[in-house]
């Protein structure tokens, strides 16, 4: 049997970031990681101002391209592009960041063990007992879940979820000719499918192709991705990869923990709901929980959750209650001077959507439009 301050199931943006955090504060940390690093992730790459600010003094981060211009298109019509002298968003490829980040928990302390599955979590008074599958047993003063929304730990805290969104994303490895053409620039556009959009996020020598849509309507979202290969023309570019994934994002009620079991990042639910942005949410949730964990103020954890990600989560599933109805308005809105800046500061970390709700021009248009 092992024993330990703080274990930490899941070694993604948010376990790391926990663990980086607790055993910085001085606490005996372990990782536990069923799979084994540099592993490929689902995820678009891209890293805005407040993921880089959640990493400042961590990492250096291994960006692959850095964006300074956007192509808008709504459901490949009305296409405008807008460009921006300082980087918008970095992009990264999540096998080589998260191994960057498990470098860094590893550096401050924590012992990370990987291949390794977690059965089954109890509680007693005097802390918590992980069953491995291998049969032996880890102790705990304080168990830091984040291994995603379906994962264990999310279940033994009865984590609820009122927003479930189909992802499917391709690896594209593209020529020299294509890597000029998206060097520095991503294309965003809204979909068909009622809150849906498509992305195309620059690596070098890959693209990252995908498209989201509500849960419920997989031949529709299967559509939609294949429509947006064949409008750019990368359809007959096989794939590294083709995968897909379901985000999930938390009820207002939904528990963060449950005794000495904190839940973080995608195994809480928490991402912004109408871009279903998760990573700058896992580094920041998973700090938060290490230092809670570490010093064993779990209440804290819950009350710094609420306080500082919980109004941008209420922000967001306004804007995508209206972006839902009405995808065109918000197409025309970013095309014009006062959109494109919001866009351009939420990006770079110097505005949140709940600061762009309390402007009474945003308060009054999201009102007529039903939000």
């Amino acid at each position: 049997m092992t024993a330990c301050d703080v274990a930490v199931v899941g070694a993604g943006p948010a376990g790391l970031s926990a663990a980086y955090a607790a055993a910085r504060a001085g606490a005996r940390t372990l990782v536990l990681e069923r799979a084994e690093h540099p592993r490929y992730k689902t995820c678009g790459g891209g890293l805005i101002g407040t993921s880089l600010a959640a990493l400042d003094g961590r990492i250096e981060v291994p960006a692959d391209d850095q964006v300074r211009s956007v192509t808008f298109t709504h459901d490949g019509r009305r296409g405008f592009s807008r460009d921006h002298g300082a980087p918008l968003v970095l992009m990264v490829r999540r096998p080589e960041f998260d191994d960057r980040l498990r470098r860094a928990a590893a550096d401050a302390g924590a012992e990370i063990r990987e291949r390794v599955t977690v059965r089954a979590i109890e509680q007693d008074p005097d802390g918590v007992r992980i069953r491995l599958a291998d049969g032996t047993e880890v102790t705990a003063g304080v168990v830091v879940g984040a291994d995603g929304s379906s994962g264990i730990t999310a279940r033994h805290v009865g984590v609820e979820y009122d927003q479930v969104d189909l992802g499917l994303e391709l690896e594209l490895p593209v020529p020299s000719a294509l890597q000029e053409r998206w060097r520095g620039r991503l294309l965003l556009d809204w979909g068909p499918i009622p809150g849906s959009y498509a992305w195309v996020f620059p690596k070098g020598d890959v693209l990252t192709v995908g498209v989201i849509a509500e849960r419920g309507q997989p031949e529709a979202t299967r559509r939609y991705l294949r429509d947006f290969v064949d409008r750019l023309g990368l359809a007959g570019i096989d794939p590294i990869h083709d995968s897909g994934h379901l985000t999930r994002c938390r009820t207002d009620g939904s528990p963060l923990r449950r005794g000495r079991v904190l839940v973080a990042g995608d195994a809480a639910g928490l991402l912004e709901p109408w871009t279903r942005e998760g990573i700058s949410f896992a580094l920041r949730s998973g700090a938060l929980a290490g230092v809670a964990a570490a010093s064993g103020d779990l209440d804290g954890y819950v009350t710094a959750v609420h306080e500082q990600l919980g109004p941008s989560m209420a922000a967001g599933r306004r804007l995508l209650g209206a972006f839902t109805r009405h995808p065109g308005v918000f197409h025309t809105v970013v095309a014009t001077p006062p959109g494109w800046r919001m866009f351009a500061r939420f990006c770079q970390g110097e505005a949140s959507f709940q600061r762009t709700l309390t402007r009474t021009p945003v308060r009054a248009a999201l009102a007529l439009l039903g939000s």
